[in-house]
């Protein structure tokens, strides 16, 4: 069978044998018929919350933080819509600010994030980068379980009303995107996050994906992005096709929680049981603009590759690892994963993003890693992963005459995953 795989702003045909492969993709969910009404209908009846509108006057100072250009989010549509509410409800445009949440990524060019939100809306309000690395650009909000200072962005912690946007997703060791990750780290410093994302939680079982309840990142998370106090959460979700399928507003954490339930019904999958081969992709681009962010479309085929299996990975990676980057400079810094894990290990070592080069070389820990991108075979072999040119090629080296092999087309929009282990 010939299966087109997501990768970069197109797809990848990729021909598989018929008999031995298993096809797992998100089930079909439509696009709404009226996006825009879809909005203004969850943002007038929120999940435990008042209307939006009731909470915005003349005077409010506005917050709004929205994701960066890693995201799927589509900005371009509901920031727009957002604002022309926000505004027909008395809000002053002056008043408004729109922060780009981050996290630890690097700031976002102006070129960008008029791609982003439209350059009409760069230019007629207030836009600001979140800085990670600036303590000072932070307030504190009492400590991380690890002791840390617990630094939010003083931008949103000093607004009168605090919007949170972004979309929900599986994510690999928060157990679902959206919510409370939009503060934190969305908006947090970067001591803050290292905290959350230490080696210990980082390692934990229950860090994965589809799990909330029990999970130390997700919970710590949801801690202090509650410590600033209220906020308004519009979170929406999304077909392949970048269409809104669905619109939570409202309570940061009971709104998340009802987009949790509609993406688990779509998204999560099990299988009955591991496969000898598992072809993932990370979505196609934002989310395979680098080797950074493929690291989820890894952690979704673990979740069902038998021990010593195989994992191909098609992910792009057009911006690279991205080069001299603190994931890039950690993984050259080592001879293989198992040393990674072992300097992660030792007492007192902290590194900025290392959680993703934890995560890589504990998958690594239980299956072969193949990587089909734009990055030369020295590039891929600094990462540690084996450089694969052809995929088809790789299967028919690995694949015996009973192997079991999956694809994942669409990379971590859809987890499978083995009944016992949810």
């Amino acid at each position: 069978m010939r299966v087109d795989l997501a990768y970069g702003r197109g797809h990848l045909s990729a021909e598989f044998p018929d008999a031995l492969t298993t096809l797992i993709e998100p089930a079909r969910q439509r696009g709404l018929a009226d996006e825009r009404a879809g909005l203004l209908a969850a943002l007038n009846a929120p999940v435990a919350a008042l209307p939006l509108r009731d909470q915005v006057g003349p005077d409010s100072r506005i917050t709004i933080v929205h994701t960066d250009i890693t995201r799927a989010t589509p900005n371009e549509r509901l920031l727009p819509w957002l604002l022309a509410y926000l505004e027909s409800a008395g809000a002053r445009r002056e008043n408004i600010t729109l922060l780009n949440a981050l996290g630890t990524h690097r700031p976002n060019t102006r070129e960008e994030l008029e791609a982003m939100l439209t350059p009409e809306v760069v230019e007629n309000y207030r836009c600001i980068n979140h800085k990670p690395e600036n303590d000072g650009a932070h307030l504190q909000f009492g400590v991380t379980r690890g002791g840390v200072p617990a630094l939010i962005n003083r931008h949103f912690a000093d607004a009168d009303v605090r919007i949170v946007t972004g979309f929900i997703e599986p994510h690999f060791f928060a157990g679902f995107s959206g919510g409370p990750k939009g503060i934190m780290p969305g908006v947090a410093a970067l001591k803050t996050v290292m905290s959350n994302h230490g080696y210990a939680h980082i390692g934990d079982r229950r860090a994965t994906f589809g799990v909330t309840a029990g999970n130390p990142i997700w919970e710590e998370m949801r801690d202090i992005a509650r410590r600033p106090g209220p906020c308004f959460l519009i979170n929406v979700t999304l077909n392949e096709s970048r269409e809104i399928t669905g619109v939570f507003a409202g309570d940061l954490v009971e709104a998340h929680a009802e987009g949790i339930k509609f993406v688990r019904a779509s998204a999560m999958q099990p299988v009955a049981e591991p496969f000898d081969i598992v072809v993932t992709t990370n979505s196609g681009y934002p989310l395979d603009m680098n080797l950074y962010q493929a690291v989820k479309g890894m952690r979704a085929a673990e979740l069902i590759v038998r021990d010593g299996g195989t994992v191909i990975l098609a992910a792009e990676c057009s911006e690279g690892v991205p080069l001299g980057s603190p994931h890039e400079r950690l993984l050259r810094s080592v001879p293989d994963g198992e040393a990674l894990l072992e300097k992660l290990a030792e007492p007192g070592f902290v590194w900025p993003e290392q959680w993703q080069g934890q995560i890589q070389a504990l998958i690594q820990r239980r299956a072969e890693v193949h990587l089909h991108s734009a990055l030369g075979d020295a590039e891929v072999r600094a990462a540690h992963l084996i450089p694969c040119r052809d995929i088809a090629a790789t299967i028919r080296a690995k694949a015996r005459p009973d192997s079991r092999i999956a694809v994942l087309p669409q990379g971590p929009l859809t987890i499978p995953y083995l009944p016992d282990s949810h």
